[in-house]
């Protein structure tokens, strides 16, 4: 409903409770230190903890790795929902007491690292080992080794030469590019379209010219190279490829010997995360040999509280302040439980600028509102409010982001569920579908207001209307802004005027036949209050002339400015059109439920009886369930378009800074540690 106060802290305590002070803040959350009046002089200066911060980055990085390959080699057993159930709680008490385990588990991070390693260098040599065999198959009718090179007197030539040769090919092809060697002996090992292995030999004083005239044909040697024949190799091989299998089968069974401290690896990880920011707010303190300072912001309703918390145990020195006007102060928003689910959506865009107002609260009601008439199925509102509302009973230390999701979600299915009824909606019109196919009868669930598809002028006129009351809801906050800094003349100027010549432009057109034939309104405005309204948006529209270029000197400009502001009215007309989208998405819902119904009507009505309801049945779940999951999306996305192009349009420009406190609960990832209430 607000943007929280925020104070100034200042906080000056002894060297040697440092560590102490900054924990019970970091468990605390409530402090965003800032080191914007913290300046080295001759006395106080900064500490360089580069070294330490970089250890605690490398150990949360060891124990991830750990995790990591935990949850390959034996993943551990998570419920569906798993992710619902947030962070595990834990106490200082436990923080502290990790302390004594703290190295042990870093060396078992360690240890299950380079048993990782080792598996992944065992794999790679099967791997190679594995190649080497393969490349050995086709030399397997070879009975000396590869590596053979001949005698003393006969050199030995091992190799393959490209496309498939034989013998007498071989001979031939010698004698023509080795014609002054002596007698060889070839002989074709194996032969295939793609190579020819060969054993050849030829006489110790032939070598040269034989090796040049095959080095010709592409001959080349085994690319691996034993001291045993090729089958011989290929069996020592496989005997080591088995011998490393069985040393990975059992450096896995040593990994999966470590699950039991899996929670230890994971506080670990959190643990040393904490230490990590902790280590790097200390090096933007300032501090002496025996004190030091620290600054920052912190809401002033737990200004207070913290000062008792803090001098309770420690002997310090501390002061809240009002942030001065150039101070780049964080936004801190508060709202109740109808208000707050959206404050993601709000800040998605941007968090309230500096003088803006927090429109969490009335953004909500129309969020709310435009989702479920898009949506406008009771039946899928139902669902949306029952899925929503089960899951926050359920689990009730969600992460609050996604706590606020889901709460907004049920929020939107009580709405849609609304506009459903409303409507006559009830997946689609299921229930006179369900009747005529399986039961022979006209049942219906008629609407409590009007059936859009029977009336979708009535409805666009209703959209319309809503989106004039969204669009001057906003002007309203904007008018309230600036008359609560003092900016009265912006008040009137940028905003009663534009009151006078929209409303005044929108009456005038309810007094016109035209309009009333067009929109088949049931009702006119009398002409005296037309014209009257007509005069009203003519001074307004006067009025923005003279006053919208009023930060101009020259009055040619101030003139064409005030033309150029005038311009706008076609900026609200299409904003006004924009509200359209309310009834096609809310047809377009409708619609496809009907069709989904139809063809289930159509496959399980024509073969009847239990097959048939069977059949039915199927169709109509997965044709509504991809049904709600399109239009919720639509849904979501319009809502969204609508307040952010809009509604914020009229008043909102944002650009506030997110409160981001010294919390443990943004460093960590498994644990959430809370401090203990203390009578």
């Amino acid at each position: 409903m607000a943007v929280q106060q925020i104070k100034y802290i200042r906080l000056c305590g002894l060297k040697k409770d440092r560590k102490k002070i900054l924990e019970r803040l970091q468990f605390l959350g409530a402090v965003e230190v800032s080191d914007l009046h913290l300046q080295e002089d001759d006395i106080f200066k900064k500490s360089n903890l580069a070294a330490s911060c970089s250890l605690f980055s490398q150990n949360v990085k060891e124990a991830k790795e750990a995790l990591d390959i935990l949850n390959r080699e034996i993943p551990e057993k998570k419920p569906i929902f798993a992710s619902l159930e947030g962070k595990r709680q834990a106490t200082p008490k436990q923080y502290e007491a990790f302390c004594t385990r703290h190295d042990e588990t870093v060396d078992r991070a360690k240890q299950i690292r380079m048993l990782s390693d080792e598996i992944s260098q065992a794999r790679a040599d099967i791997l190679k080992m594995e190649m080497q065999a393969e490349s050995l198959k086709p030399w397997f009718s070879l009975d000396v080794p590869l590596d053979f090179t001949g005698t003393e007197t006969v050199s030995a030539f091992i190799g393959a030469v490209p496309e498939e040769w034989t013998q007498e090919s071989i001979y031939d092809f010698l004698a023509r590019n080795a014609p002054q060697c002596g007698p060889t002996a070839a002989e074709i090992i194996s032969a295939g379209p793609e190579q020819t292995c060969l054993f050849l030999l030829a006489e110790k004083e032939d070598c040269a010219e034989v090796e040049s005239a095959l080095a010709a044909a592409g001959f080349v040697r085994p690319s691996v190279q034993s001291d045993r024949p090729p089958k011989e190799q290929a069996g020592l091989l496989q005997k080591e490829i088995s011998e490393k299998k069985e040393f990975i089968e059992q450096k896995q069974a040593e990994i999966r010997n470590f699950a039991a401290f899996r929670s230890d690896l994971q506080f670990l990880s959190d643990y040393d995360s904490m230490r990590y920011d902790k280590y790097g707010v200390i090096g933007r303190l300032v501090q002496t040999k025996r004190v030091f300072l620290l600054c920052g912001y912190v809401p002033a309703e737990k200004s207070a509280p913290l000062e008792e918390e803090l001098t309770r145990d420690f002997d310090i020195a501390i002061e809240f302040s009002d942030p001065a006007e150039d101070n780049d102060v964080p936004v801190l928003l508060k709202n109740n439980g109808f208000a707050a689910p959206v404050e993601g959506v709000l800040e998605s865009f941007s968090l309230p600028g500096k003088g803006e107002i927090d429109p969490s609260f009335i953004m909500a009601g129309f969020y709310y509102f435009l989702f479920g008439m898009m949506l406008g199925d009771a039946a899928y509102g139902i669902i949306m409010t029952l899925v929503c509302g089960i899951l926050l009973h359920k689990y009730k230390n969600m992460a609050v982001t996604t706590h606020k999701t889901l709460r907004m979600f049920f929020f939107c299915g009580i709405s849609t569920a609304f506009w459903g009824f409303m409507f006559g909606s009830f997946f689609g019109d299921a229930v006179s579908v369900i009747g005529s196919t399986f039961f022979h009868a006209a049942v219906t669930l008629p609407p409590i207001w009007f059936e859009p598809l029977n009336k979708p002028m009535k409805l666009l006129i209703f959209c319309f209307l809503v989106g004039i009351i969204h669009l001057f809801t906003g002007l309203g906050i904007s008018f309230y802004q600036s008359w609560r800094a003092g900016k009265y003349k912006d008040a009137i100027c940028d905003v009663v005027f534009w009151y006078m010549l929209v409303g005044g432009l929108i009456v005038l057109l309810l007094s016109t036949k035209m309009m009333v034939s067009m929109f088949d309104l049931t009702f006119i405005v009398p002409a005296p209050v037309g014209k009257t309204a007509g005069y009203i948006a003519a001074v307004g529209a006067v009025g923005i002339i003279l006053t919208g270029g009023r930060s101009s000197r020259n009055p040619v400009k101030r003139i064409l400015k005030g033309l150029y502001s005038l311009y706008n009215i076609t900026g609200y007309l299409s904003d006004i059109l924009s509200y359209s989208r309310l009834l096609a998405l809310g047809l377009a819902t409708s619609v496809i439920a009907s069709v989904v119904n139809k063809m289930a009507a159509m496959a399980g009505g024509g073969i009847g009886g239990i097959v048939g309801a069977v059949i039915f049945i199927v169709v109509f779940l997965v044709g509504h369930i991809m049904n709600i999951l399109i239009n919720l999306l639509g849904a979501y996305v319009h809502t969204n378009r609508l307040q952010y192009v809009e509604f914020f349009g009229k008043f909102y420009s944002g650009g506030g800074r997110k409160f981001t406190p010294f919390s443990a609960d943004s460093s960590t990832q498994y644990y959430q540690f809370r401090e203990e209430n203390k009578s």
